[in-house]
């Protein structure tokens, strides 16, 4: 629940804020803050009276006008080099931020204690995990306006975070005990962001925005978190403690592909790593990705040659039509041979744009396996924590691909992260659904030769790019793409072979 408050600043890495944007920012995040009180208000009158409720959110607000009061007479305070009346604010939004995450962190024990036990906390978890994430935006959108940088930002929105898994422990050995204060505890953590948001964070919102463009913001933030909340309510209503793993493993899904994308930013920062040699990385990773399964199923005699054969073509069809128009686009200029300019101004190098595509097949892939691990996920024994580590290795190769193919064509480590992270998203995403919409095994290897297909022609013509450059540098890259996602899926393989998931396999249904 911490860690994923931290994604809250992921944004912040990659843009900066300029003053018109920092309101609108400020007025977003003034509706988190709104719609998390809500939520709190909802959760208390949940687990007792109304009335201390009440008293909770009247004592929040008093509470936080005397902090605010303290700290005027206490004089000129500094924090994250931030002076004066901003360091107040800064001070007074971790803080209440912090305070509230106490009866959540509160909710998440008593919830692991109720009837339904860990499949219901399970769920409560994973819910205020995703709730966290617009959260912790709201924490590094405030700091960030202030020019707070996107590392800090982050270390804070997680330590707002931090009473949670702390809290969650003993509200757990003591549940009936935290249950009798978690009306007041919710309403003062309710009334304590109700205030800050009134008294500081919309005037300064007004400050660098149009009053229409704050409204709309902090609206559309209200409306986001609200149907938000509700999804993840829809979710919890009749699910199992199998459901429950599945969600979970399938979050999991996500952090392979973000972890590989780590390692091979790693390795091309520290080794200085040429254009070529990071496409021949990708090139080969992506070739072992797209003949793992066609050979499992071949081996199997699962499938037949010439079907298999077919729907390879088919999905090689499929990328190269869909992607033929807009690098011919890019071909047609002739102001320079890579590059690719649009009318809005927009500037990419047609080396940029493949290497997009080439990660959109990757994508693709991804979707196919997330669809298959949305039916395996649910029916393995244990909760799922024999899948946990096969799911991670599974993933690394996809995210190193998809990494080294960006850093090679962008020299940019942060956008090499951020295609490795949202290839990482494509999985989880088909999987939940795939559990959602109760899916069954058939047609999925179909599904999954046919992405497999569309991994052969994105890398095919880039890795003939790169022989172009440096034929020596793009054969060694080769090399190590086809050893690391081999050692990989590999290591999946044998990891898995006593549990009822492996590597997307049919048995794991059975």
């Amino acid at each position: 629940m911490a860690a994923a408050t931290g994604l809250g600043a992921v944004p912040f890495f990659f843009v900066q804020l300029d003053p018109q944007w920092a309101g609108i920012c400020n007025g977003m995040a003034a509706g988190v803050m709104l719609a998390a009180s809500f939520d709190l208000v909802q959760e208390g009158q949940d687990h007792g009276s109304g009335n201390w409720v009440m008293i909770g959110i009247l004592a929040g607000g008093a509470f936080i006008w005397l902090c605010k009061k303290f700290l005027e007479q206490y004089g000129e305070v500094s924090m994250l080099d931030i002076k004066g009346a901003d360091a107040n604010k800064v001070i007074l939004v971790i803080g209440i931020m912090t305070l509230h995450s106490f009866g959540e962190g509160s909710g998440v024990g008593v919830s692991f204690a109720g009837s339904k036990g860990f499949s219901q906390g399970l769920l409560v978890t994973l819910a205020i995990a995703v709730h966290n994430i617009p959260e912790g935006l709201a924490v590094s959108m405030v700091l960030s306006a202030r020019g707070v940088s996107p590392q800090k930002a982050m270390l804070w929105s997680v330590i707002t975070s931090l009473p949670q898994p702390i809290v969650a422990v003993p509200s757990f050995i003591c549940a009936d005990a935290f249950n009798k204060f978690l009306p007041f505890c919710t309403g003062f953590a309710a009334g304590c962001m109700i205030w800050m948001v009134v008294a500081e964070v919309l005037p300064d919102a007004f400050k660098e925005a149009s009053p229409s463009q704050v409204a709309s913001a902090a609206t559309l933030s209200v409306a986001f978190m609200e149907a938000l909340g509700t999804l993840l309510h829809t979710f919890g209503q009749g699910y199992s403690s199998e459901d429950a793993s599945g969600f979970f493993v399938s979050l999991l899904f996500g952090l392979g592909p973000f972890l590989g994308g780590i390692i091979l930013v790693s390795f091309a920062l520290a080794f200085r790593l040429q254009h070529a040699l990071l496409t021949g990385v990708a090139s080969g990773v992506a070739f072992v990705l797209a003949a793992w399964r066609p050979s499992q199923l071949l081996l199997s005699s699962k499938m037949g040659f010439f079907p298999i054969l077919l729907l390879l073509a088919a999905g090689s069809a499929f990328f190269h039509v869909s992607t033929s128009g807009i690098l011919k686009l890019a071909s047609r200029k002739k102001a320079s041979v890579n590059d690719l300019s649009a009318t809005s101004g927009f500037s990419v190098s047609a080396l940029t744009l493949q290497s997009f595509l080439a990660c959109g097949a990757v994508s693709l892939h991804a979707l196919a396996e997330g669809l298959a691990l949305g039916v395996a996920a649910p029916k393995a024994y244990g909760l799922g924590r024999h899948m946990v580590l096969p799911v991670s290795l599974h993933g690394l190769p996809r995210g190193a691909a998809v990494a080294s193919i960006t850093y090679g064509a962008t020299d940019s480590w942060r956008g090499a992260l951020a295609t490795a992270a949202l290839t990482g998203f494509a999985g989880p995403v088909s999987a939940i659904g795939a559990i959602l919409a109760g899916i069954d095994y058939s047609l999925l290897d179909y599904w999954m030769v046919f992405a497999c297909g569309a991994l052969l022609p994105s890398f095919g013509s880039i890795f003939r790019r790169a022989i172009r450059v440096d034929k020596r540098r793009s054969s060694y890259g080769l090399m190590i793409g086809l050893v690391f996602a081999s050692m990989c899926l590999t290591s999946t393989r044998l990891v898995c072979l006593h549990t009822p998931y492996c590597n997307s396999a049919p048995e794991a249904v059975t």
